[in-house]
């Protein structure tokens, strides 16, 4: 479905999951229903619009812009409403509390700002990340955390009771583009990296590395606004579950599944192991293509293999086919006579470094070359208004000998018709002109062809310009070459 015009840069359903709204990257909105039945778009923004968040209650909704503003929308009529203005970059994504009037948004100046949406005033800006704010998400069931990442390659759990950050996760070696609370389990954080990786974390499980004493949190310490926050680090890896980066995750309303799309165009579901299943951190997901294919594990990926080079043979075979029906180039001899350029001694061309390209001479060029008899004269027309196109002249040294009277018999349908090419009347050659070849000079007929077709070819009889039949079409010429077996018929 054609959705938009451009590029879609965020979507987001209502919590009561009638209605979606989209953004693109020319800063339109639009609704749809839940059957994609589209009912209403608008202007919202004159540039790209980068995060869309519904208020608790469906009522309003704001976008995220990289005009650096924050814009409140009455979702009934579509209509603007405040104004969030304190970004001094770009803006890239938003949220919205889940029970509270309160709004976070990230933005390229390396800031996360929380935003009172009835007074449209900054409460607070939070500083911790050192690069551009790539996702701000609330946790849903509770609403006292909210979580945070950047191109830092450290995404950041902040306590609004405390506003400050009180768990750092580490485990990227790459950008971190997006994350996701999971809907029931408020500790199980998501996220989803450049390099294509997806890092589940644990939040209430440090996980830390071997050899590596544990941090105190900062709920455990005498001093919770000053202590250092602690490293946790993933409980599960997924090194290379996209090809590309991750751009998007969402779980499944009921939490048992995992949804991930990314930049190789790809958009794969993802759920817990079955139990008893020890295997399946052996898969080109965990391992990666190069580590499998040494284990002798991968017929799935190299089946997948197959089928990609079993496609790309086909579009060959189809280009193949498609060259078939290109149009003849000119024919180069005269019909009859092996061996006879019917381009020889016409026009003294100059070659050229690219013999696809013939020299090109001007009117006043031509006019010279014919007043120095380089080349003919053009022949004018007759009493009938037809321009007769004499025969072109014979190559230097041609052999006679063949057309010596008695010297080569001629065919019995040329003897019995009494006929002879009609280029062969008006040779030069003494030969021609004597014994048995004499008796059919005055013959301009040539057995087998029609008489348009002569008259095309000799530019005296209907039309000077040679006409072709028409070229099959590309399905007949492909079911012609499948036919005799030259192609693959399709999957």
């Amino acid at each position: 479905m054609q959705a938009h015009d451009s590029a879609i840069r965020a979507a987001a359903y209502t919590h009561g999951e009638d209605w979606l709204i989209s953004a693109d990257q020319d800063g339109v909105i639009k609704y749809w229903q839940t059957n994609f039945n589209n009912v209403k778009a608008f202007q919202a923004h004159q540039d790209p619009i980068r995060d869309l968040a519904f208020a608790p209650n469906d009522s309003k909704f704001i976008t995220a812009c990289d005009d650096a503003t924050l814009q409140i929308f009455d979702f009934a009529g579509g209509i603007p409403e405040s104004s969030l203005t304190g970004h001094s970059w770009d803006a890239k994504t938003v949220d919205w509390h889940p029970t509270k009037g309160l709004i976070v948004s990230g933005s390229k100046d390396h800031q996360v700002k929380l935003w009172d949406p009835r007074s449209g005033r900054c409460l607070t800006t939070l500083h911790g990340h050192k690069n551009t704010i790539a996702k701000v998400a609330f946790e849903p069931r509770k609403g006292h955390l909210l979580a945070t990442c950047a191109r830092d390659q450290t995404p950041r759990i902040f306590d609004l009771r405390m506003m400050r950050d009180v768990n750092l996760l580490r485990g990227h070696e790459k950008d971190v583009s997006t994350l996701v609370w999971h809907p029931f389990h408020s500790s199980l954080l998501s996220t989803g990296g450049s390099d294509g990786s997806i890092f589940h974390y644990l939040l209430d499980e440090p996980h830390n590395l071997p050899g590596t004493a544990p941090m105190l949190s900062p709920y455990d310490s005498q001093e919770p606004h000053s202590s250092a926050a602690p490293v946790t680090h993933p409980a599960h890896r997924i090194p290379f579950a996209h090809d590309f980066s991750v751009w998007s995750l969402d779980w499944h309303p009921l939490g048992h599944i995992l949804a991930s799309g990314s930049n190789d165009r790809v958009s794969r579901f993802w759920t817990r192991a079955r139990p008893g299943e020890t295997d399946y951190c052996r898969d080109r997901y965990h391992l990666g293509d190069a580590a499998v294919d040494s284990l002798g594990s991968n017929e799935r990926r190299n089946g997948r293999r197959t089928n990609r080079e079993e496609e790309e043979q086909e579009v060959e075979d189809e280009a193949e086919g498609l060259i078939d029906q290109e149009m003849p180039s000119a024919q180069t001899t005269v019909p009859g006579i092996p061996g006879l350029s019917a381009l020889s001694n016409r026009v003294n061309t100059k070659k050229t470094s690219d013999p696809s390209k013939p020299r090109i001479f001007t009117p006043e060029q031509i006019a010279t070359l014919i007043a120095q008899g380089k080349i003919p004269a053009p022949p004018l027309p007759n009493e009938s208004g037809l321009i007769i196109v004499p025969p072109p002249p014979l190559p230097a040294g041609f052999d006679f000998t063949p057309f010596q009277p008695g010297s080569v018999p001629l065919p019995p349908s040329l003897l019995s018709a009494g006929k002879l090419p009609p280029l062969l009347t008006d040779f030069n050659g003494p030969s021609l002109q004597d014994g048995v070849l004499a008796s059919h000079a005055a013959s301009t007929e040539l057995p087998g062809l029609a008489a348009e077709c002569r008259g095309n070819m000799l530019g005296g009889i209907g039309s000077t310009i040679r006409r072709r039949a028409p070229l099959p079409s590309q399905a007949e010429s492909l079911m012609e070459e499948q036919r005799k077996g030259k192609y693959r018929h399709a999957r």
